[in-house]
């Protein structure tokens, strides 16, 4: 039977007469790297700070650990680090004189800052002042506070928004990193699909408070699972009717090619060679998988936002 490090049920929260969330429930696998997606005001946010009690919901209930988290607050969050946006760093210290703070309220051994400093790669920079540190070096020693106790749950609120693409990359890396090596679930919340697809085993889709889609990717990509030739013609009314003969949909005409969904790499000969036998001259075959960013897309109806 999967254990689930996070578990909540029919979540609501309001800002006064506006439900921020409705009915949120999620099953955050234990040991996984779990993709909290959603567009910006979706309720992402809102539903990290519900778990971490900084938000109290209005209904529903919240296990983690198997444990709810109204009778064992305390302890629970003993075990959970957060970074929630940016972190909050005193720019005239050092990252190691932040860290010392953050440890001594923890009661964390001080052998630990060391520890993490490592971990998120900043030993180097470690007695630097905090104000000489890239954006991304930030967001390192942010994630360094929230390993100080060593927790078996990370809460990430878009580690790398505003991050350059080598900031990006770093910061993925360490998410795996925790992940495999150091054994810690991830509940990772972000907006950059295409990071969120290279990082994590499960995922879920919310938008205006509500859970649009909970699993793991290939079930995403599997309920939506659309294979799309793309076929560029000389005659694109003509091509068209060939291919209803053959009983494939038009799911898109322009004067200069046609798209129709396929099942299979077959599908392209049968196609390729019946244009041609309808005198058709056939200048590109162009198959495509629905990634996740069309189909979150999709789901949440923001096209054309």
């Amino acid at each position: 039977m999967e254990q689930y490090t996070i578990e909540t049920h029919d979540l609501d929260f309001y800002f006064k007469d506006f439900k921020a969330l409705d009915g949120i429930n999620l099953s955050v696998p234990q040991g996984s790297i779990f993709g909290f997606l959603g567009p910006n005001g979706a309720g992402k946010t809102t539903t990290i700070r519900v778990l971490l009690d900084l938000f109290h919901a209005n209904h529903g209930t919240i296990e983690i650990f198997g444990k709810p988290l109204k009778a064992h607050k305390t302890e629970i969050l003993g075990r959970v680090g957060a970074l929630i946006e940016n972190p909050s760093i005193y720019k005239h210290l050092s990252g190691r004189q932040n860290l010392e703070i953050i440890r001594r309220m923890l009661n964390a051994p001080k052998s630990r800052i060391d520890e993490v400093l490592k971990i998120v790669r900043l030993t180097d920079n470690a007695d630097k002042k905090a104000k000489h540190y890239s954006l991304g070096m930030c967001q390192r020693l942010g994630l360094a506070a929230a390993l100080l106790s060593n927790p078996d749950l990370l809460i990430l609120d878009e580690p790398t928004n505003g991050l350059d693409p080598s900031g990006i990359i770093e910061m993925r890396e360490l998410i795996l990193e925790l992940n495999q090596q150091h054994n810690k679930t991830i509940f990772l919340s972000s907006h950059l699909l295409s990071e969120i697809e290279k990082l994590a085993t499960d995922v879920a889709i919310v938008d205006s408070g509500k859970i649009l889609y909970q699993g793991n990717l290939e079930g995403l990509k599997a309920q939506k699972q659309g294979i799309e030739l793309k076929i560029e013609v000389s005659d694109t009314d003509k091509a068209a009717q060939v291919l209803k003969q053959l009983n494939f949909t038009i799911s898109e005409s322009t004067p200069s090619y046609v798209k129709a969904p396929i099942s299979s790499k077959e599908d392209v000969a049968r196609i390729n060679t019946a244009l041609v036998q309808n005198d058709l001259d056939v200048y590109q075959l162009t198959s495509s998988n629905e990634n996740l960013e069309e189909i979150f897309l999709t789901l949440t109806k923001r096209l054309d936002q």
